[in-house]
């Protein structure tokens, strides 16, 4: 994919649902993944040309592994000239150490969004960003239908009544693949997550289900999507 594209799909969500205020501060919660990434890159394209002024700042919640190499990240934020800001937590100790949870990516993902928002509210910053893109929206309907009973997916918009944060998703547009492409083809340093859990979680389950059935069917990955979107409009 390449830069005019990716600006493309992400100008029209930011459209679409009216994600970016004039004179906004737009943080993005930076995990050094390929998502997380391509959309700080992104945002400081757009932020060049888009009609409404707004400011970038990228975040990172160190969950306190180890081997979890911050420096990359530091240096892609310095190259970008965004305001660049390390959260040291004891997520991992708490997780895997301390509560030893059999599923801990509930509990870790809560304990890492709190981090981050008080973070936010120290800032003054009412406006975060996450990474998550079309194949997030499907596998997040998909993990809700087998496991939860439920119908539902994440919004595009979404304000926090207890903090006052919106959160919003500009990557909705886009597909995981054309995410890859973009890394590749803009040579863009991805820092592989340390989690023990990467790549042996439900979501990863449904992310293969997913390609099981597309590749059997061709078109289900986009009904799903479509569904998704419906859903979503159907809330609101």
């Amino acid at each position: 994919m390449k830069l005019q594209q990716l600006l493309s799909q992400l100008r029209q969500a930011v459209d679409d649902f009216d994600m970016i205020a004039d004179n906004d501060t737009v943080a993005v919660g930076l995990s050094g993944g390929k998502d997380s990434m391509t959309l700080l890159y992104g945002l400081k394209q757009l932020q060049r040309f888009y009609p409404k002024k707004f400011q970038l700042t990228a975040i990172t919640v160190d969950l306190g592994f180890q081997n979890f190499d911050l420096e990359a990240m530091g240096q892609f934020c310095s190259q970008l000239q965004v305001p660049y800001r390390i959260v040291d937590t004891q997520i991992a100790d708490i997780v895997f150490r301390a509560r030893k949870e059999s599923n801990p990516c509930s509990l870790c993902a809560k304990i890492r969004k709190g981090a981050l928002n008080q973070v936010l509210l120290e800032e003054g910053i009412h406006t975060v960003a996450y990474a998550h893109h079309r194949d997030d929206l499907i596998e997040t309907l998909l993990l809700s239908l087998l496991f939860e009973g439920s119908c539902r997916s994440f919004a595009p918009k979404t304000k926090l009544d207890q903090t006052g944060i919106t959160v919003i998703r500009p990557l909705l547009y886009v597909r995981e693949a054309d995410v890859k492409g973009f890394c590749n083809r803009y040579q863009i340093a991805v820092t592989k997550s340390p989690c023990p859990m990467d790549g042996h979680t439900k979501r990863a389950y449904v992310k293969g289900l997913i390609r099981q059935l597309n590749a059997e069917n061709p078109g289900v990955k986009d009904c799903l999507y479509a569904a998704a979107l419906k859903n979503f409009r159907q809330q609101v």
